[in-house]
């Protein structure tokens, strides 16, 4: 199979720019095990990878011990998704700085 198929996917799904929201998606077998890494819930100890499909998680994301942002973190899995793979959408501020600062963390670490 095509490495190509493979892999996990980053974009902004809102338009670029300032904004009050916007939302980073990741697609792909391991998007949620990605996000996984770097989030952290508000309600105590929480694995992206258990939670049911279709939900949505409130935390922050963090890097090296530094907030980033707070965010909602919603839950696609495979099969059940609008691209048929693993689907995060990450809700977060709409300063670019914010958006790129959370993209550039993922691409970085898968």
């Amino acid at each position: 199979m095509n490495s190509i198929q493979n892999s996990t996917i980053i974009a902004l799904a809102t338009s670029s720019g300032v904004g009050a929201i916007a939302v980073i998606r990741l697609s792909g077998k391991d998007s949620i095990k990605i996000v996984n890494q770097f989030f952290q819930s508000k309600y105590g100890d929480k694995d992206l990878t258990k939670v049911k499909s279709h939900t949505i998680h409130l935390g922050n994301i963090i890097d090296d011990n530094r907030i980033i942002d707070e965010v909602l973190v919603s839950i696609f899995k495979n099969p059940h998704s609008y691209t048929g793979e693993n689907v995060v959408e990450i809700n977060c501020h709409g300063s670019v700085y914010i958006q790129q600062e959370i993209i550039q963390l993922f691409i970085k670490n898968g």
